[in-house]
């Protein structure tokens, strides 16, 4: 773009803090409307367009000075009385905020803004004469991305495809000069034969894997818009260089320590200090680590203050009255994941106010209040956050999502009677499902809750639901704070590594024969007055026991518990996790280097249970049964 040639970086301060400023702008716009007499804010609204439209000036975006002065103007007119606000009044402006925002995605793509349209501006003429616009339209939804779509798998069929993923560690051994750590696997070369450790063949790609910095596995659903800037703390970037300058100083006094070591120098106070040395710089490589990780987090609360107007505007299309409460917009989380949870709340605000509350004739009849509400929280839990959308509408009914299921042909009429209510409620993330009879513009094709779900996992959290007829609805989500570092539990089974999600983990317990109970052919265990059923990992995997699991690592998924059968268990960890680019089979989240150098799978266990083929797990799982009779 010529015209901003030389002036890029002052294009892009301005396009980072007017966002923000607008979004700030549609949020005080929407309270505006509850509180149309508050001056304050209005003084904050036109303060808001006064500062967008001096930037536009300084950069010569004519277009966007032209539309920011007319709606500039009739703020004043409001803060001074001479105009009052009224709903046709507030379309036109968050119409006008709407274009505004489509001039500065045309500025970050390179392209110079296109005016806008003729019967806008005549619009905001009229109301600044105060006449009523000639074209009064109706307002539409403020535009929500669509939902990422699930990232491409190479394998397909009913299990992961371990050979597959063997033979291109082959071909990408042979043809790369520096490796990427997606060449990474344990795997076997014959199903049938116990798996064989990568470690031999993988040894020369571990120093090029432990050289690269660690590339979380949001970045296999990052869109090529994604935004590649963070604002930083100083006070945080300070404590990361005094830390960096502590540990040039403990490398100093080991290297020095080395020497003395080389020399023959092994009395005991020398290896005292070696020791020493070592545990600080243990301690402080913590203290960094953790350092960095709060550089990547930030406040929720800029995800959060884009969907009041989100769901004012599409309160007002569908003719409900909806009041969006947010709460918790301090609690910080890693910011790929912030932006990677955009299209999943997306769906789940937009399902509230469609789905989820009822019209205001409808509430009255029920006796509620005729302006419904719903509410976005996020707090931390421990090492997670956990993220709640709750209305308080006419709920969901498990009876009629199971027929719905039926007629849809999502499931049979047998699976439908084997569901308990929880299982109906998550109906709903079922690819093609929607209680909908008819298709609009705004839900009814059974797209969307299945995406929330697969976009969730991806993030290594899970989504739950608690729903009461006639009372309302909640969509509960947890994520780890980050997915830079994953805490993992490594088991083993046929004498191989694996790392499943800590966060899936409730127990261990020992796996006695006289314990295990066949129950429709399957291996069970009672824990605590639950049955619970057993799933080996070798035959999830597909891979041949070589004896019989000794413990069971018992788990909890959003929607059963099941204990996982293996062999033994290494114990906790927490591991950065590298995804498998090009090539990733199903039930693999990625890869990771353990302590002792060697290579662990990271398993989605989500995607492995889903995909895994039930028969072939109940043959597997047999030989408990067997052994136990």
């Amino acid at each position: 773009m010529s015209d901003f040639a030389g002036m890029e970086d002052l294009l892009q301060d301005f396009l980072t803090e007017s966002s923000d400023l607008l979004s700030e702008v549609d949020n005080k716009l929407v309270e505006l409307e509850k509180r149309p007499d508050d001056k304050h804010l209005l003084n904050d609204i036109f303060r808001g367009f006064h500062t967008i439209k001096g930037g536009a000036g300084f950069l010569n975006v004519d277009v966007m000075v032209g539309l920011c002065h007319r709606t500039e103007n009739l703020f004043d007119k409001l803060r001074n009385g001479e105009l009052a606000l009224t709903p046709e009044l507030m379309d036109t402006i968050l119409a006008a905020t709407g274009v505004v925002r489509d001039m500065f995605t045309s500025l970050t793509q390179g392209r110079t803004p296109q005016a806008a349209s003729p019967e806008l501006l005549a619009n905001l003429d009229a109301h600044l004469q105060g006449k009523a616009p000639q074209q009064a339209a109706a307002p539409q939804p403020a535009a929500a991305p669509a939902a990422a779509a699930p990232a491409p798998q190479a394998a397909t069929g009913s299990g992961p495809d371990w050979n597959g993923l063997y033979n291109a560690l082959l071909d990408i051994e042979e043809e790369e000069d520096e490796p990427e750590v997606h060449a990474t696997a344990v795997v076997q070369s014959h199903p049938a034969q116990p798996p064989v450790a990568i470690a031999e063949p993988m040894q020369s790609l571990a120093p090029a894997q432990t050289a690269k910095a660690p590339q979380p596995a949001t970045q296999q659903l990052a869109s090529s818009t994604q935004e590649t800037t963070i604002r930083i703390d100083t006070n945080r970037l300070d404590q990361v260089l005094n830390l960096s300058g502590e540990i040039g100083l403990t490398k100093n006094r080991l290297t020095t320590l080395r020497a003395d070591v080389m020399s023959g120098k092994m009395d005991t106070p020398t290896l005292k200090a070696l020791d020493e040395a070592i545990s600080q710089l243990d301690l402080l490589v913590s203290d960094l680590q953790n350092a960095v990780m709060k550089t990547r987090m930030q406040p929720i609360g800029r995800l959060f203050q884009k969907y009041p107007r989100l769901a004012r505007d599409l309160a007002r299309q569908l003719g409900k009255d909806v009041e969006l409460v947010i709460t918790g917009e301090e609690t910080e989380l890693d910011k790929t994941m912030i932006e990677d949870l955009n299209d999943p709340l997306v769906h789940l605000v937009r399902n509230a106010v469609d789905h989820g509350v009822e019209t205001p004739a409808e509430r009255i009849a029920a006796g509620k209040p005729a302006k419904a509400v719903v509410e976005l929280s996020a707090t931390q839990v421990g090492d997670h956050i956990l993220i709640e959308i709750t209305d308080d509408g006419r709920g969901m009914r498990p009876d009629v999502l199971r027929k719905k299921a039926i007629e849809k042909g999502v499931i049979d009429i047998e699976t439908a009677n084997s569901m308990d209510d929880k299982q109906s409620l998550h109906l709903v993330f079922l690819p093609g499902f929607s209680t909908k009879d008819q298709i609009s513009n705004v839900s009814g094709r059974g797209v969307g809750m299945d995406v929330v779900k697969t976009n969730i996992q991806k993030l290594n959290g899970r989504i739950d639901i608690q729903s009461q007829a006639g009372e309302g609805s909640r969509f509960s989500i947890s994520l780890p704070l980050t997915l830079a570092i994953l805490p993992v539990l490594v088991v083993k089974t046929c004498d191989q590594p694996f790392a499943v999600p800590l966060a899936m983990v409730r127990e261990i317990i020992p796996i006695r024969t006289d314990q295990v109970q066949e129950v429709s052919g399957r291996a069970t265990i009672v824990v605590r007055d639950e049955i619970l059923p057993v799933k080996s990992l070798a035959a999830l995997i597909g891979w041949e026991e070589t004896q019989i699991p000794q413990f069971g690592v018992l788990m909890q998924s959003a929607e059963h518990s099941f204990i996982l059968a293996v062999d033994s268990f290494v114990g906790r960890d927490d591991v950065v996790i590298k995804p498998l680019q090009n090539i990733r089979p199903r039930g693999v989240a990625g890869a990771t280097l353990s302590g002792d150098g060697s290579v662990v799978l990271v398993l989605d266990m989500e995607d492995l249970l889903s995909s895994s083929n039930a028969d072939t797990s109940a043959v597997k799982t047999s030989r408990l049964v067997e052994n136990a009779a």
